[in-house]
């Protein structure tokens, strides 16, 4: 459990009273999506939205990530966007923390990823994205989307390229394998709010935006994708926790590349370096045995063989080192999004919506 203010019994994380998944969502799979289906980790490439808390879970997750302690001591900025609530959960949100580290959630998760998955590290539980408006604002939004609409209809236009909509964020990856991207906010009056995915086809598919309480699962490191803006709420916080495979052979393909510039760096190296060290030593440990199993039985593992596991493992130690960028080679608050491929341009794309 987290370290922090202890919680009464009733504040613990308790999955068959603070989780609501009933059924699975629909998923569509790399393969759908023109992907080689080699080309994550999972086959599975995005979920539609689902209900995973109940309405007092979402309202005690709110509390502590509002909390006066965590703006103080957890709040981040970038040129990408103005507010980040990151690597608190472990010191201030107890109950946020047994929420991602519970074996029920982490079953519901990994169930629609396609792959047992675990969190990515402590520091990437619970990432808070967070917009704010005032009521003037959403009001104004509102009333120019409904001139907008009106207009498009009256010439006979609705229904417009996707290339309008103005991006959160745009074209990225996300530095690790999966996310699961739940909604804090009341939503029933926002418009837009949609994640944009670019497929292998070159085609854009949009990915309704989840309800409170409600949550998708994105492979993001191998799909581009963007956040649309939304419209008529006052505020729109998403918690997005990360995850990796479990098993230590799967590959990981982790980059830190847009969360050096937002991180506490020295707890996102030792968190980085402990995890994927771990990975190393089951991997070491498990050649081992099956060298000393070998050898019991009067055989020998193959010359090529160990060659190609050491090999690897090379490979591993030395994109390990090039994303443990010298601390004073990283600038705060500054993401460059460097491993975006570049065909984000702007020529017209096909579109499709999920329903």
């Amino acid at each position: 459990m987290a370290t922090g203010t202890a919680m009464s019994r009733k504040d613990v994380f308790t999955p068959a009273k603070h989780l609501a998944f009933k059924d699975m969502p629909n998923v569509h799979t790399m393969k759908e999506l023109g992907f080689s289906e080699t080309a994550g980790v999972s086959p599975i490439a995005v979920s539609e939205p689902f209900r995973l808390f109940t309405e007092e879970a979402v309202m005690r997750m709110r509390q502590e990530v509002l909390s006066p302690e965590v703006f103080e001591n957890c709040q981040y900025s970038s040129n990408l966007a103005q507010c980040y609530l990151r690597g608190f959960a472990n010191k201030y949100a107890p109950f946020v923390y047994d929420v991602w580290k519970n074996p029920e959630t982490l079953a519901i998760v990994s169930k629609i990823a396609g792959i047992d998955i675990v969190p990515e590290m402590d520091l990437e539980i619970a990432h808070i994205n967070i917009s704010v408006k005032s009521e003037e604002e959403k009001k104004e939004e509102l009333e120019a989307a409904a001139e907008r609409a009106n207009y498009e209809a009256d010439e006979g236009i609705a229904g417009c390229p996707w290339e309008d909509d103005k991006p959160i964020v745009g074209w990225h990856t996300d530095s690790y394998p999966f996310v699961c991207v739940t909604m804090l906010s009341d939503c029933i009056d926002m418009i837009g709010g949609e994640t944009a995915l670019r497929t292998g086809n070159g085609d854009i598919m949009k990915v309704r935006g989840p309800q409170m309480g409600c949550a998708v699962v994105l492979q993001g490191r191998y799909i581009e994708h963007q956040a649309l803006r939304t419209l008529g709420t006052t505020e729109r916080i998403t918690m997005v926790t990360s995850f990796r495979p479990r098993d230590p052979l799967q590959k990981d393909d982790t980059v830190l590349t847009t969360v050096r510039p937002i991180s506490n760096i020295n707890d996102l190296y030792n968190q980085f370096a402990e995890y994927r060290l771990q990975i190393l030593e089951e991997r070491i440990r498990l050649q081992l045995r099956e060298i000393r199993d070998l050898s019991a039985a009067g055989r020998r593992v193959t010359t090529k063989k160990l060659k190609s596991f050491i090999g690897e493992q090379e490979n591993f130690l030395a994109h390990m080192n090039r994303e443990m960028v010298d601390d004073d080679d990283v600038i705060v608050g500054n993401i460059q999004q460097d491993h975006i491929t570049p065909e984000s341009s702007s020529k017209p794309r096909k579109r499709r919506k999920l329903v």
